[in-house]
């Protein structure tokens, strides 16, 4: 079982009374504060993946790939299958060593009583299945160090905030594929994880599970958690994160803020109706969106210096203009272009 609480023990956290404790109990570590970046002198950043580089035989699964995650900050981490993703975040967690490389948390190398703050999510889940599923919510807390009431009290507030109260004596067996998505998460955000690292968290979940948890990513990320996740599921991804990290053949390809990578982009979103139907330019290095994507099958992807006023001008030659947008690209096409084979 993979769990986010790896390396020795630490003193057990006292207990909480009260919502307020509780909540602090994120930013407090064997009774002591945990220093914010500013306190301890250091760069914002928390999170600092620096040149990790990894190989099994002949196939690179790294390649001095390098990122950072901030605090507060919720980061889409994508890539094609076999990219590297999990690989990267097994070495975050020591379960993979790298072969070149560092993992550096608030500036200092990762260790043992560091991961017990991080929380991992795993594709592979990993929970006992005949284990009923406020009692393994509470093992795992006791694992990352945290007093049995508080565990217990941990437990119990997870399962509220994921709907999954009614089913906390249930073995994880009895649940349906979606609600053991939801203990998953649970068991990887239950001792109050300074950072989250989730593997496909929203694989398999309903739109009301889909919507649930991503309500959690931005309650926590509003308290100041780091959040690092993957997902295949871009038009998702862009609804959630503000920070995106790309990467393919093991190398991140591209990296900054959403909305500097929508605006920086080559590319323009074009949607045109003329007379109630999807009219198309002639533009030369037009293309149409990819089939698939939500809202791609009347969407041109344009040269950024087009000439809009060229763009209307035709449009009104051909009739009524019914609706016009133009716009930078989504995720997806960002995502497109930065893999192109």
């Amino acid at each position: 079982m993979i769990h986010g609480g790896f390396g020795a023990r630490s003193a057990p956290i006292p207990p909480s009374t009260g919502r307020r404790q509780h909540q602090s109990i994120r930013r407090s570590w064997d009774g002591r504060p945990w220093p914010t970046p500013s306190e301890a002198g250091i760069v914002a950043y928390v999170l600092t993946v620096a040149g990790l580089s990894k190989r099994y035989a002949d196939v690179t699964a790294l390649d001095d790939a390098s990122f950072e995650a901030a605090p507060g900050r919720i980061v889409g981490f994508l890539g094609p299958n076999g990219a590297g993703k999990t690989t990267a975040m097994r070495c975050i967690f020591g379960l993979v060593k790298p072969d070149a490389g560092e993992i550096r948390w608030h500036g200092e190398p990762v260790d043992s009583r560091s991961r017990l703050r991080f929380g991992y999510m795993p594709e592979e889940r990993g929970l006992y299945p005949r284990m009923k599923i406020a009692d393994q919510l509470r093992y795992l807390g006791r694992l990352s160090g945290m007093s049995k009431a508080h565990a217990a009290a941990a437990a119990d507030d997870w399962l509220a905030r994921l709907g999954l109260s009614d089913r906390a004596r249930s073995k994880l067996e009895q649940l349906s594929h979606g609600n053991r998505q939801r203990v998953q998460l649970a068991a990887a955000l239950v001792h109050r994880p300074v950072l989250v690292v989730l593997d496909e968290p929203f694989a398999g979940l309903d739109p009301l599970g889909t919507d649930a948890l991503a309500r959690e990513l931005r309650a926590l990320a509003a308290e100041g958690t780091c959040i690092v996740f993957s997902s295949h599921q871009l038009d998702l991804v862009q609804g959630v994160c503000e920070d995106v990290v790309i990467i393919d053949r093991g190398r991140v390809v591209v990296t900054g803020t959403l909305d500097e990578l929508r605006a920086r982009s080559a590319v323009r979103r074009l949607a045109v109706d003329v007379d109630g139907q999807p009219w198309t330019p002639v533009i030369p290095g037009a293309r149409q969106a990819t089939s698939g994507e939500l809202g791609s099958d009347h969407h041109l992807l344009l040269p950024a210096d087009a000439s809009v006023a060229e763009i209307v001008s035709q449009a009104q030659a051909a009739g009524r203009i019914s609706s016009f947008s133009f716009e930078p690209p989504s995720l997806s096409d960002i995502f497109r272009e930065a893999v192109a084979r």
